[in-house]
């Protein structure tokens, strides 16, 4: 298949493949006499794979390791569930840091309520940051 096949097949674009290319995540592809890549169905499933683990979180480094790994005639799937363990892990720490944000966001829009923009005085640039209310 053509490059625009591939991109429309993957639901991405031929300007993305070429950059896959480029990163050593997709083989070279074969060339016709007039130039033209042509992709078979290997390539198509590398592609939809490098596009599940991005949406998976994994970055274009990991998956290089990965494709590396199964390049190398070795089963991955280990480590693809410690990435994603590792993933998992992280997002959860970052879902704990965003909800004590939210708490802090809940207590200073609860404080702004109490106050009085008429209580502020020049030595104040906001009351509703400050340390003393």
């Amino acid at each position: 298949m053509l490059i625009g096949e591939l991109a429309d097949a993957a639901g991405t674009s031929s300007p993305t493949i070429r950059f896959y290319e480029r990163r050593g995540l997709l083989p070279e592809p074969a060339r016709g006499p007039n130039g033209y890549r042509f992709y078979d169905e290997a390539t198509r499933n590398r592609l939809s794979f490098i596009r599940a683990a991005q949406a998976a979180g994994l970055t274009l480094a990991e998956i290089g390791g990965i494709l590396d790994l199964r390049d190398d005639g070795n089963v991955p799937c280990a480590h693809v569930t410690a990435l994603i363990e590792g993933k998992l892990a992280d997002l959860r720490a970052r879902m704990r840091d965003l909800a004590a944000l939210a708490a802090e966001l809940e207590q200073l829009i609860e404080r702004s309520h109490r106050l009085s923009p008429a209580d502020c005085t020049e030595a104040d640039v906001c009351r509703i940051l400050s340390a003393t209310e």
